[in-house]
């Protein structure tokens, strides 16, 4: 699947298959996360792929509207050292990693992070350094059959040219 289409056919899933995902699709995202356009190539972020299923069922506990997580095959977390423009780069990198699990077959959703109230509890049960911003955790799996792409706002109502 191309670029553009991989955008137009993106969605939320929240419901996935039980097939686990394989290291190599895995690597292949988070490359794609890691090759966001960064602030002066800042490039705050780092990744964890959480597999285990015991640690998918604590972190979806952890969040407020996250609790699919615990039924993802992964979840990829995205932290970013507190830098200047660490969300800006962060959601990039989150929004390039959803773009390329759509391409790859598979279904994926933006739990937020920055600004939530278990922000810090969940990069305590990751053990993450000190100095760091929970930006995103992105749930990802093989999406269970019936997910359908919302309808979006027609180019022509969203669209101004010169002047709003």
């Amino acid at each position: 699947m191309d670029a553009i289409d991989a955008i137009k056919t993106r969605c939320s899933v929240r419901k996935f298959s039980d097939t686990p995902l394989e290291k190599g699709l895995i690597e292949k995202i988070v490359d794609c996360g890691r090759r966001a356009p960064t602030a002066r190539n800042e490039q705050p972020w780092e990744f964890i792929a959480v597999t285990k299923k015991d640690a998918l069922k604590a972190m979806a506990d952890i969040t407020d509207h996250g609790k699919f997580i615990q039924g993802a095959a992964c979840a990829i977390v995205v932290c970013c050292k507190d830098t200047k423009y660490y969300l800006e780069d962060g959601c990039a990198a989150t929004a390039n990693m959803l773009v390329a699990s759509t391409a790859l077959g598979l279904g994926s959703c933006w739990v937020a992070g920055d600004k939530k109230p278990y922000c810090e509890k969940m990069l305590a049960f990751l053990k993450v350094t000190a100095g760091y911003r929970l930006v995103s955790i992105i749930a990802l799996g093989y999406p269970q059959a019936g997910t359908k792409v919302p309808d979006k706002r027609p180019l022509e109502g969203v669209l101004h040219r010169e002047l709003f």
